[in-house]
């Protein structure tokens, strides 16, 4: 079911996009959906419209003129203010390799071209969702691990922390259910939701990504791989 959005709170999605005819279907759809749209035709434009005024979300196309998206989405990763910009790349490429590229960079999430407008239309109200947290919610701890979930900020040992929307969700998850082990399926359904398809190994990549963002030198991995199994909040000290 599509969810409503006040006209005072319209979240703006930023839609970079060489192909005149797929931005104008992008637009109409969105907007029909009350989202507030914003438009970029290239890389460079993406960036300019960012630090212009910060949309809530960008859909982000892999392949355009001058600058990749990719290469627009690794600098807005680096940027301090954007680096939890929620992501999703828009590809026509369908290698599964390509896929985790995308993640890596730091997108939060991919769909692939030819794409069904229903299927977008979710995995962007999704992760809209994981980005915008829950209200009055308090603190949540694990070790010198630390997440305000009102102030939507996380700290270990003092030291803040900076999470893409997706690793937030997924630490969330975790430090509300510490030492328990999860399968990737279940990662998925708890984060991601039932209504959206996404490959078991987008976890591991999320996975490796929080791993780098809570561990710092010479500091116990909080995370524990269970082979065969899935993973856990659960740091095993040597």
């Amino acid at each position: 079911m599509a969810e409503a959005y006040s006209t005072l709170a319209k979240p703006t999605i930023l839609v970079v996009e060489d192909e005149a005819p797929l931005m104008t279907l992008l637009r109409y759809n969105l907007e029909k959906q009350g989202f507030k749209v914003d438009e970029a035709a290239d890389g460079q434009e993406a960036l300019l419209r960012v630090s212009e005024a910060r949309p809530d979300l960008v859909l982000l196309d892999w392949m355009l003129p001058a600058l990749s998206g990719i290469e627009v989405c690794r600098q807005l990763r680096r940027r301090p203010g954007t680096r939890d910009l929620p992501i999703i790349m828009v590809t026509a490429r369908t290698e599964d390799q390509d896929a985790v590229r995308a993640l890596d960079t730091g997108a939060d999430d991919y769909i692939a071209k030819p794409f069904v407008m229903d299927s977008l239309l979710a995995r962007i109200r999704a992760l809209l969702r994981r980005s915008g947290g829950a209200a009055a919610k308090g603190t949540l701890t694990y070790r010198d691990l630390t997440m305000d979930q009102d102030a939507h900020r996380v700290s270990r040992d003092g030291r803040a922390l900076h999470l893409g929307p997706t690793e937030y969700r997924l630490l969330e998850f975790f430090l509300q259910h510490p030492g328990r082990v999860f399968t990737r399926e279940q990662l998925l359904d708890a984060v991601w939701g039932r209504d959206i398809h996404v490959e078991p190994r987008t976890v591991d990549v999320h996975i490796r990504r929080l791993r780098k963002a809570i561990n710092g030198d010479h500091e116990a991995d909080l995370i524990r791989t269970v082979r065969s199994a899935g993973y856990a909040l659960d740091a095993e000290d040597h």
